[in-house]
């Protein structure tokens, strides 16, 4: 009578690690995901920065240019 309880207490054992294998390779890969896609939000936010830097620098440099161009003409009339 102990063999079968034993076989039973087998197979729930086993059942239940399969479980966990299964569970446990589900989470390592939406980890791995989610690592994933944290480090490209990661590079598009600096991405991002870039070019509001270039951005600005550019804008700054406009502005320069139309300042420099309106004292060149205001000179020339003068």
């Amino acid at each position: 009578m102990n063999q079968p309880k034993s076989m039973h207490l087998r197979l729930s054992v086993t059942a239940v690690a399969a479980t966990w294998l299964l569970a446990g390779c589900g989470l390592a890969e939406t980890a791995a995901v989610t690592a994933t896609q944290a480090e490209a939000a990661a590079e598009q936010a600096k991405q991002g920065k870039e070019m509001q830097a270039k951005v600005e620098r550019d804008v700054e440099a406009a502005t320069k240019a139309a300042a420099d161009a309106r004292a060149q003409a205001e000179a020339a009339t003068e």
